[in-house]
Parts: structure tokens; sequence; C-alpha cells
């Protein structure tokens, strides 16, 4: 069974697995608005997957947004994918009508990991906090937030550096993107077929499964994305401090694996995962050079003894104003966030000031 804890506030509501460490239901609230932005699922509580022990629990329960260490593999063959963050418990510290604190029961690469989850009592955003203590190693993280589309949508990001496709595809076959490759432009990275597919326009493909990093441009302060859902008529976006999480891994999931426990079934799903890590390769090449390194990023933190690593995200959502047809900046100025459109029309929101580093 799951131990499920919530909070609320005026502004939200959040469902937190505290088995696996995962976020099941995020609802934001923005005026007369309810927004869900995360996706589940449609095996999570299937009585078949969850008795399969051939199953990592963090496929078994898969949902919603979970902080993965490490992010993709471990060293360790024992632990499973997207390491023990991911498929195992978390203790309660403390709670009250907005926030939580739990601690993960597993140590990771000798590592104490502390998770803090805030929502807001005037806006629509969740504020997500991990601490990393001591260890031992180079740890690659990501936060792992999986986004679903009814239909259409349009997907736009701070600047960056550059788009790269991993040296193999996550299913032969079934891709519509080139691997590996290499772009600097969105809108034209180069596609399995010979032509550029354009990931700015969401879904990319058809019974398709795809992964791209996109690599923070130098100088950013603020690293954010933010897709206009057609059919939901909203607007939803991720915010990160690039210091912290250099890259911006894009999964496209879009019903391209037919094996169970997905049986063909996970449709217009796409994960906007913000991290630090050498993509799919994992713990193996997030400590020497690899292809994101090369862009000139880290791809891994640095365990030690009595270092401390904190990562900071926000997810957040609101309404699409009449007319909005892209996003041209999300920016932050003392208490305030601001969303704005390519006419200069802009959506504002209470922002708290300390939370990104070199934002307040």
């Amino acid at each position: 069974m799951s131990d499920l804890y919530s909070i609320e506030t005026a502004a939200g509501t959040l469902q937190f697995d505290a088995s696996v460490g995962n976020i099941p239901l995020l609802q934001l609230r923005s005026g007369e608005r309810s927004i869900e932005p995360l996706h589940v699922t449609p095996w999570r509580d299937e009585p078949e997957v969850q008795a399969n022990p051939a199953i990592s629990p963090l496929e078994r329960r898969l949902a919603g947004d979970f902080f993965c260490a490490p992010f993709s593999t471990s060293l360790d063959p024992a632990v499973p994918g997207h390491g023990w963050t991911a498929n195992s418990a978390w203790r309660l510290q403390a709670k009250d009508a907005g926030r939580m604190h739990l601690v993960l029961l597993r140590d990771v690469s000798g590592a104490l990991i502390t998770k803090r989850l805030e929502l807001s009592q005037d806006a629509p955003l969740l504020y997500q906090e991990h601490l990393i203590e001591g260890g031992r190693g180079v740890l690659p993280v990501a936060h792992h937030p999986m986004f679903r589309l009814a239909g259409g949508g349009r997907f736009f990001t701070s600047k960056k550096k550059a788009v790269l496709t991993p040296a193999q595809p996550l299913e032969p076959g079934r891709s519509c993107l080139a691997y590996p490759t290499r772009s600097t432009d969105l809108v034209r990275v180069a596609g399995a077929n010979g032509a550029t597919v354009d990931l700015t326009r969401w879904p990319i493909g058809s019974r398709n499964e795809d992964f791209v990093t996109l690599v923070e441009a130098p100088g950013s302060v603020l690293g954010w994305s933010a897709v206009i859902r057609e059919n939901e008529d909203d607007i939803v976006f991720c915010l990160k401090d690039p210091s912290v999480l250099p890259v911006t891994m894009l999964w496209f999931s879009n019903g391209g694996r037919d094996y169970a426990p997905w049986n063909g079934r996970h449709l217009g799903v796409t994960g906007i995962e913000d991290g630090c890590a050498p993509a799919l390769s994992g713990e193996a090449e997030a400590g020497q050079p690899n292809p994101v390194s090369d862009e000139g990023v880290a791809t891994g933190l640095q365990l030690a003894d009595g270092r401390r690593h904190v990562i900071r995200h926000v997810i957040g959502a609101v309404p699409r104003p009449e007319g909005w047809t892209e996003i041209s900046e999300i920016s932050v100025s003392a208490d305030t966030l601001t969303i704005m459109d390519g006419a200069g029309r802009r959506v504002e929101l209470p922002w708290r000031r300390d939370f990104l580093k070199g934002l307040n």
C-alpha cells in the first residue's frame, strides 16, 4: 500500500506518495480555474502490475513528479533506475497545511537526502527543495515532472546553447529524432527520416519514444520551460536555477512502448526534466567527460563529507489569457513572477523572493 500525505492552501492541493517518493496529484488554483498539470499512468493501481516484482517500484507507481538521484542508472546494479529517491520510502518529519518535510530512509552513495514541499499561499506555485548532505562520488540528479496533453501544445523555454540526443534511441525503431545529433535550434533538429523536427510543437511524432537534452545558455540567471496546452487552455511552467540544474531533458512518450505495463497506452506525455546529469548515461559518465559536459556544464554533483547541495525547483500553472499564442519570457523581480507573451502582455504572480539563488 502507498502512504499518501496531503497538503493544501487556497492556491493548491498536493498528494505525496511516501512509499516511492512521487507526487501523484497536484491541483493548482487560479481564479475560478483548478489545473492538474501532472500525468498519472493508467496502470498505477492495477493489481497485476502492483504485484509484479519484475517491475521496479518507480515504474509500478509511475506518476506526477519525482526526484532522481542518480538520474538514469546507478553504478550499483542493485539500485533501480532513477535511484532510491524514486523507488523507496520517505519518512514524514513535519507537516502543516501548506508544507511537508520528509527524509529518505535509504542513503544515496552515503548521502542523506531530505525533501521539502511547499504550496504557495497566494499563487498557483509548488516550491520543491532537496538537500543532499555528505556522501561520495559524483551524483547526477534531476526532477522528473511528467505533463499530459489531451491535444496539441506549444513549448517555450529560456535560451539554450545546444540540443543533444543520446548515442542510442530509447526504443529502436520507435523514434522520430536522429541519434546522436546536435543542434542549436529547437525548431530544426535532425529527424530519423532525414527531415527536421520542430521540438516546440507537440506532439513531435506518433507512436514514438524520444529523448533530448537542452543545455542552458551561458550566463542564464533563471532557467524556465513553459507549455501552452491547447485543449486544456492553460500555461504550465517549470523554473530552476541553471547554475545548479544546467540541463533540461525532454522525454516524449507517445505510445512507443508496446510491452507491459506500457502496452501502447502511454500517450501524449512529455517529461520536462531539469537536472545536472549526462543525459541517459547516468552515474557511469557523470564524473568524466561526456557529450553534455563537453558543452561546458556540470553533469553531476560532487559529494563529500561535510558538503551540502541544495536543489530547488518550481512548478506552476495558470489559465491561458485570451489571445495568447506564445510565451516570450518568464522573469522574477523582488516579490513578483512575470509571464509575458510576444505582444508584451503580462501575467503577474506573487513570488517567494528568497527561493532561487541570485534572484532575491
